[in-house]
């Protein structure tokens, strides 16, 4: 990987400025390996996962698996796991987990243990217990759970006591994240009068949650919806079994932005039209800036437009939000203002990654401002700059796009892809290599 000094790790972005090509592959998707995790916690039978993403964030999730008493083989070569089936019965009725900076772990593990016969402490990072929780908690008492915040009221760290889910009806506000509607779908099945839950704020439906209910219903789980309240009949038998995970679609979106930013052409491995991921919609994105999309026997290729030119968008990005940072970082080389709309609630994520947008355009001479929800760019020259990344994957990955058409962009702190694609550096660098 293009990294200096190892004390305080930098990226220097490689300047190319022509069209390149190739094939690339991505890791596994983050938020199906994850929900993958969670059902078959719930399955009587075994359950062996393939394709499985091996990042911080999944690691955690594991761990916190194996500490509770589940058993697994685990296989990071062959990116496989084994679980041995419980039917949802935690084999320790007590312990302590850490989730680190997973928001997918806190929340569904945390939906998991509430509704156990055990107590249990679930402790986090320190950027983990700035992020919300309190819809989830406030459903999950309204349920019978008690919580004890060993620091800040709504938020992690807490203590656990579980109480096996005798209420079945609560409202939920998923304004903030979806992740809390999720986490109490997926459990569901666990309670033996399952669930209704009303939906309170404006935003009722969203990319993840249908992912949620599309895994849930291979697993034999079934989710209804009437558009305000979601409904799940308990003492439902999930079943995983063998279970292949798509590759990550928000991995592979940054890839396809290259050949956006470029003009070349950008085919990534096993992406198929198929998927089931929300970050799809980025691709329809992309055809408004002018790329070709098609799906090939290896994968979806996407080439940009001749010379890398384009005009700027006006887009909703509410429902595909992860990819609102690749999004500005191609405006800054638009050649008319773009508007990103509907995005506010990334301001609660890994950073708030609005004002991480704002002050990276800006620090590089592109004019970005928060508009309520949404954000205007209009494109300037872009000069050298340390990219802040704030700790959070998403900004190292997306920021990185800038130096391929500039000099002088240096990533800052480039090991926050941990958390989710830990060899991005090495296979952006091994696109680059081939291209030179």
């Amino acid at each position: 990987m293009n990294i200096n000094n190892t004390n305080n790790k930098i990226y220097r972005c490689r300047k190319q400025n022509k069209p390149i090509s190739g094939i690339v592959k991505v890791p596994g998707s983050k938020s199906m390996t994850n929900r993958a995790l969670l059902l078959a916690t719930l399955s009587k039978k075994d359950s062996k996962l393939s394709g499985v993403l091996f990042s911080d964030d999944s690691r955690h999730f594991l761990m916190c698996l194996e500490q509770l008493g589940f058993r697994l083989q685990i296989d990071e070569l062959n990116k496989t796991v084994t679980m041995q089936g419980t039917g949802g019965n935690i084999p320790n009725k007590t312990g302590s987990i850490n989730v680190g900076s997973a928001g997918t772990a806190a929340r569904f593990l945390t939906a998991l243990l509430a509704l156990s016969d055990g107590e249990y402490i679930i402790d986090c990072s320190e950027q983990m217990k700035k992020r919300p929780m309190k819809p989830l908690f406030d459903a999950l008492t309204e349920m019978g759970a008690s919580f004890m915040f060993l620091e800040e009221e709504g938020f992690l760290p807490a203590r656990v006591i579980g109480n096996g889910g005798t209420c079945t009806d609560v409202t939920m506000d998923i304004s903030k994240s979806t992740q809390f509607l999720s986490a109490l779908l997926m459990v569901a099945p666990l309670t033996k009068n399952g669930l209704r839950i009303k939906i309170t704020s404006e935003k009722k439906d969203g990319a993840y949650i249908r992912i949620t209910r599309k895994m849930m219903e291979q697993f034999g789980a079934k989710v209804d919806f009437d558009g305000e309240v979601y409904e799940v009949l308990g003492d439902q038998e999930v079943v995983v079994g063998d279970y292949y995970i798509e590759p990550d679609v928000s991995a592979a979106c940054y890839f396809y932005a290259i050949a956006a930013l470029l003009g070349g052409s950008i085919t990534v491995k096993n992406v198929l039209n198929s998927s089931m991921q929300g970050d799809m919609k980025f691709l329809g994105a992309l055809k408004q800036l002018g790329c070709k999309v098609e799906e090939t026997e290896v994968g979806i290729t996407v080439s940009g437009p001749n010379g890398g030119v384009y005009e700027g968008i006006d887009i909703d990005m509410n429902d595909f939000s992860d990819q609102s940072l690749t999004m500005a970082a191609l405006a800054a080389y638009a050649t008319t203002p773009t508007v990103i709309r509907n995005v506010g609630h990334t301001r609660l994520q890994e950073c708030n990654r609005m004002a991480a947008i704002v002050n990276e355009l800006n620090r590089v001479g592109v004019n970005c401002i928060e508009e309520g929800d949404d954000l205007r760019i209009t494109p300037g020259e872009i000069k050298p700059a340390i990219i802040e990344t704030y700790e959070d994957h998403r900004v190292a990955m997306a920021f990185s796009l800038l130096g391929l058409k500039s000099e002088g962009i240096i990533i800052n702190n480039p090991d926050c892809c941990k958390k989710t694609f830990e060899e991005y550096f090495e296979v952006l660098d091994e696109l680059l290599d081939k291209n030179k």
